[in-house]
């Protein structure tokens, strides 16, 4: 367990560093083109997305999100506990990313954000990317478990455009992105909206995946996968 957590916790603490980090740098080289700075911001998380889930999937599952392990609980692939520490050990990661993005670019490492990001259309916007989320992962664990890299990577990266919120998609992310004033920043007062529309979008995932699949499955529906 303790390695499954260590693969969690640095491959969370690499996706926060790329999502601040590439942030603050999209945001100087952009010179105040926020649709410049947002496509760099995209495309870094995306590509890092993919590297990270194809190389730690076999050691933890690289679920680097509390939604996500949420998500597998539910489907009863997670125990209790397992949830619990896995969502720790990703903030924790998480947090740790944004002051590592802090320290390589000589900003202030403990910062918070005043981006104020909540409205109903970003509540929806963030209940709708985490349901795409956990839906492309769980539909490509039916195709092909080995091109749930790519098929996240490819998720995000078009999920930052098609949604209001830019989406977050991750009570981790979410929260580490609470405590950076840059360009991917969020407004701490805004985070704990955020993560009930994330939990609330996983949960309805499983349940319509659930649903369709139910005729090839168990009477639930639960189709136990390799990611774990």
């Amino acid at each position: 367990m303790s390695k499954k957590l260590a693969g969690e916790f640095i491959g969370t603490l690499f996706l926060v560093t790329t999502v601040v980090g590439s942030g603050i740098m999209a945001e100087t080289l952009a010179a105040g083109n926020d649709a410049v700075a947002l496509l760099g911001n995209s495309l870094a998380t995306g590509v890092m997305l993919t590297v990270l889930i194809t190389v730690i999937r076999s050691l933890s599952g690289a679920h680097f999100n509390p939604a996500v392990s949420v998500a597998f609980w539910v489907r009863k692939e997670l125990s209790h506990s397992q949830t619990a520490l896995y969502s720790i050990v990703q903030i924790l990661g998480g947090i740790c990313g944004t002051w590592l993005a802090h320290l390589m670019f000589d900003v202030e490492i403990l910062q918070t954000s005043a981006n104020a990001r909540l409205s109903l259309g970003s509540f929806v916007a963030e209940v709708v990317a985490t349901f795409g989320l956990v839906a492309t992962i769980l539909g490509t664990l039916r195709v092909n478990p080995n091109w749930v890299g790519a098929t996240v990577g490819l998720y995000i990266s078009g999920a930052y455009w098609f949604t209001a919120s830019t989406s977050f998609a991750n009570p981790a992310v979410t929260i580490a992105r609470s405590l950076t004033e840059s360009f991917s920043g969020i407004a701490p007062t805004d985070v704990a909206p955020f993560v009930l529309a994330q939990l609330i979008g996983a949960v309805i995932a499983v349940v319509c995946f659930g649903f369709l699949r139910r005729s090839e499955t168990d009477q639930f529906g639960f189709v136990t996968s390799n990611l774990i």
